[in-house]
């Protein structure tokens, strides 16, 4: 099982002006656009029950490491590359540059109660 899954964008189009990439057309609900400064660390293997989400990298590297269960994925990202972390696996992301990154969630982390579809990691215990 692919615990990070590798996307293409839904439309590219290069041109003498410069480029236009279509990242998708539906099916996310929260759109964030972050910064992180090179040697930061986000995520620290938190993960979501609710929630899938999708990582457009606009500028910059990071290395992503994912796990569920026993199984462990790590893979490195740089300008273009867009992929997606489904529910339950554990997340964290480790800028190997100063990044720019679009991050689309699939239902909102900021539940309407006030509560939020962020578990953190807990040592000894795993995401389902």
């Amino acid at each position: 099982m692919e615990l990070i899954c590798v996307l293409e964008p839904d439309f590219f189009f290069p041109d003498d002006r410069g480029t236009l990439t279509q990242i998708t057309r539906g099916g996310y609900t929260q759109i964030n656009a972050v910064y992180t400064k090179k040697g930061a660390v986000r995520g620290n293997r938190h993960y979501h029950r609710s929630t899938k989400e999708a990582f457009y990298i606009i500028r910059g590297r990071v290395r992503v490491t994912a796990r569920r269960g026993d199984e462990i994925q790590q893979a490195e990202f740089s300008d273009g590359d867009y992929f997606r972390i489904d529910e339950y696996t554990e997340h964290t992301f480790e800028y190997l540059d100063d990044t720019y990154l679009v991050v689309l969630y699939t239902s909102p982390v900021e539940k309407e109660d006030g509560t939020k579809d962020i578990v953190d990691y807990v040592p000894g215990e795993d995401a389902k």
